[in-house]
């Protein structure tokens, strides 16, 4: 990189002298990729400038994502490619260059952000990379995201070797299957793998003979007699086909057999969800502070992994109900919601409940109140120690498998699993790190409302702690080619005065794995499947939309018969929902061809407790009087019935309107994969996970909330394009349902979720993937910073 660079620099002198000059004439120490591509390009427009346009000097600036400016020294990062860095010093007078290590780079930021008292050598620095010597690492960027197969195909190799040589492990790990007391799959009578070899062959040979609907009850005792016990299969065929996958990987072994035959191993019988903030229920909480996506993907996630795990158990030849438990806290004073109920069966399940467990305060009682996420953080140590307590004392046992949610929840997740020895899963939604600009380097001053210190050092030891974790999508982990992505922004960051991080999540790591999500099919479905219509929401779903004002609503709209520009959210900074009416009130061309219909939030800002909240609520209402937008657009309420708002969207589809998802940031976005499956063409955000979910012009449209005057533009003459030909509209919208159905399903998430818990739980036991000396090295890092943080918030 310097080498290339020093050549344009010597080639181009003036021309990037006189560049420079202009980026140091923004007088701003800190200019982002944007500042220095949108000034690099309006230069090279100029006649000064025009040389350089098409020179390697070009990609530099567009991969180069953050310039620090200490006249006449430049510092750049430079993104070589998805997860590749590179840091580079620039003397803008004698124009020469050198590369920095990323320790340099970062102090440097210190200093000229900080001023001198922050140029200490003696700032913690927390670097993993000694830590990982010798484990297996992706190299392909291909590859990210997919790390079960990477570790499957590299450890596989090494396994198949020994098993060559008589090797226990597997052999090992076959003996310790037992549920509630009884043994799985193999007993005492098989004592090697010699032993395994020679009963497999009896067994096959004997299993032949039968017919093929015999099932395991016929053949249990003599089978029991050669040494294998339940869990090979219900019927005489599934039990054949999982004894020659393992006769298989015995004899000539791959990646592709183990993975399938790990799959069928009864391995999970019980589930901890972790989920500790917000108001978690069924019923009246969606909207309230805190509380939104990811209570939904939860109760989606539980009743698909139920399904899931009942068809596999069966499928195992075992007669046993799956436990599913959702750890949440309990809240006394829960606002009339059921967050103050110790246990509450989940509605569309047999076996799985909501567990609630309080907060308590420094003597012990238990705090009645609701906290906000940003303030939990000195609770969840002394929650996650209760609530090991009460799980196994509700399952009888430990759980199998752990799946932590959210920061606090994915630190909750990681402390259960070094107290019970069980495989975690972490899930993010979200990391709050991506959402706020450079929120790491003036932490400081977030400290009051948001304590991003305790926050993102949790992420740190819940990223590296995780035996695997699960992303939506690509760019989550990884970014896009012009876009760091959001576990990839953990790779190197400052929190002056704190800590540096040189090395703190590495996105070739083989714990990375996209398990996208789906909308759950008996709620949502498409708008033309009329015989699973609820036909009698409708009239009520009418009023709603187009009736008089009332309590719940504000504004209304005077002509039914355009269609409705919808867009369904919590009313936060981020979720941008006041953007979009801002975008909608100031194009003519868009007020012409719509309506628009927003849910979110309160109508009142005095009903609110959050404070991002009520100032969108205001906004909202000098919004609607500043662009008179009362006869043409409707705000109504945030709504919990979701069989109401699965027809809603049903409905805002029979109007040929669209669904517009605004957000700055959205991580993922279900109500997008919602209002596809329902055949609503969706104009989403390009920045997160929409970018993958639609196919810009297929399946739906991206937009830049950053550009609403183009969104907007874009909006209005796709539905002026459908007004004309109705064709459009519904090419657009079989895309969107096809495209869900083809990806998007809670079916096929549960069903690679459970594989993985699986497989990953294979790999910690015969290869000791737990990495002790990393998390001894974490253990230390709570003890000494996280610990301290989180005390000094206040805990009242």
């Amino acid at each position: 990189m310097t080498t290339r660079l020093d050549e344009m620099l010597g080639a181009h002198r003036r021309e990037i002298q006189h560049l420079f000059r202009q980026y140091i004439g923004l007088d701003r120490p800190l200019l982002l990729r944007s500042d220095l591509v949108d000034a690099y390009e309006s230069f090279c427009e100029t006649p000064a400038g025009r040389p350089l346009a098409d020179t390697p000097f070009t990609p530099i600036i567009h991969a180069a994502q953050e310039a620090v400016l200490f006249p006449p020294l430049i510092y750049l990062s430079i993104r070589l490619g998805v997860a590749g860095w590179s840091y580079v010093e620039i003397h803008a007078d004698e124009m020469r260059s050198h590369e920095i290590s990323v320790s340099e780079f970062l102090r440097t930021k210190e200093r000229v952000i900080h001023g001198s008292s922050a140029d200490d050598d003696w700032v913690v620095e927390i670097d993993l990379r000694p830590f990982e010597r010798g484990f297996p690492k992706m190299r392909e960027t291909r590859s990210i995201g997919r790390g079960v197969e990477f570790l499957n195909r590299h450890l596989s190799s090494r396994l198949f070797a020994d098993i060559g040589r008589g090797d226990q492990r597997l052999f090992d790990f076959l003996k310790v299957h037992e549920v509630r007391g009884k043994q799985m799959m193999l007993n005492g009578q098989i004592r090697d793998l010699d032993g395994l070899r020679e009963a497999l062959g009896t067994a096959h040979d004997y299993l032949r003979t039968l017919r093929p609907n015999s099932e395991w009850t016929d053949v249990e005792r003599d089978l029991v007699t050669l040494g294998f016990e339940p869990g090979w299969g219900r019927t005489v065929p599934q039990v054949l086909e999982t004894m020659g996958l393992l006769s298989d990987i015995l004899e000539a072994p791959s990646p592709h057999i183990l993975e399938h035959f790990l799959s069928r191993i009864p391995m999970i019988f019980s589930i901890a969800i972790i989920s500790p903030h917000g108001y978690f229920g069924q019923a009246d909480v969606l909207g309230k502070p805190d509380t939104g996506g990811q209570v939904v993907y939860i109760l989606d996630q539980v009743r698909a992994l139920e399904r899931a795990m009942r068809q596999s158990i069966h499928d195992q030849g075992l007669d046993i109900e799956p436990q599913i438990l959702v750890l949440t806290r309990l809240i006394p004073e829960s606002e009339g919601t059921t967050c103050s109920q110790r246990i509450e069966r989940i509605h569309g399940t047999e076996y799985a409940r909501i567990l609630r467990i309080p907060f308590r305060d420094l003597d012990g009682a238990v705090i009645r109140h609701w906290i906000s996420r940003f303030q939990i953080w000195p609770h969840l140590e002394r929650f996650a120690h209760d609530a090991a307590t009460e799980m196994v004392a509700e399952l009888g046992e430990p759980p199998d498998f752990i799946i932590g949610n959210y920061s606090d929840g994915n630190l909750v997740a990681s402390m259960l699993s070094s107290i019970l020895g069980v495989t975690q899963c972490n899930i993010a939604h979200a990391l709050e790190k991506t959402k706020y600009l450079h929120s790491d380097l003036y932490w400081k001053d977030h400290e009051a409302d948001h304590h991003f210190d305790c926050q993102y050092t949790a992420d740190l030891i819940s990223m590296n702690t995780a035996d695997f974790i699960i992303t939506s999508t690509y760019q989550e982990i990884a970014g896009t080619r012009n876009s760091v992505g959001q576990y990839e922004s953990y790779r190197s960051f400052t929190m002056p005065g704190l800590y540096r991080v040189l090395a703190g999540i590495d996105t070739f790591d083989p714990k990375f794995n996209i398990v996208a999500p789906g909308a759950d099919a008996e709620i949502f479905f498409p708008y033309h499947a009329t015989e699973l219509r609820l036909i009698e929401l409708h009239d009520e779903i009418r009023d709603m939309v187009f009736g008089k004002e009332r309590e719940d609503a504000h504004g209304s709209i005077r002509d039914p018969d355009k269609p409705l520009v919808f867009a369904m959210s919590r009313l936060d900074r981020i979720k941008n929902m006041t953007g979009l009416v801002e975008w909608f009130g100031r194009s003519p061309e868009l007020r012409r061809e719509a309506n628009l219909f927003v849910v979110g939030g309160f109508i009142d800002p005095a009903r609110s407790s959050d404070t991002d909240e009520r100032s969108q609520i205001e906004r909202m209402h000098s919004l609607f009087e500043e662009l008179e937008l009362d006869g043409q657009a409707r705000w109504l309420v945030m709504q919990s019935n979701k069989s109401l708002v699965g027809e809603l969207y049903r409905f805002v589809a029979d109007t040929g309107g669209i669904f517009v998802q605004p957000a700055l940031f959205e991580a993922f976005g279900l109500t997008v994969i919602e209002a596809m499956t329902s055949g609503l063409p969706t104009f989403a955000t390009c920045y997160g996970g929409p970018l993958e979910t639609i196919e810009h012009g297929v399946s739906g449209f991206h937009l830049d909330p950053n550009h609403g005057d183009e969104a907007a533009a874009r909006m209005a003459a796709f539905l002026e394009e459908c007004r004309k030909d109705p064709d459009t509209w519904r090419r657009i919208s079989t895309g969107a349902i096809e495209r869900v159905e083809s990806r998007y399903t809670w079916e096929l998430y549960a069903e690679r979720l459970l594989a993985l818990s699986r497989i990953y739980g294979f790999w910690k036991f015969i290869s000791n993937i737990e990495r002790e000396e990393t998390s001894r090295y974490l253990q230390m890092f709570y003890g000494l910073m996280f610990r301290p943080l989180a005390q000094r918030i206040d805990r009242r």
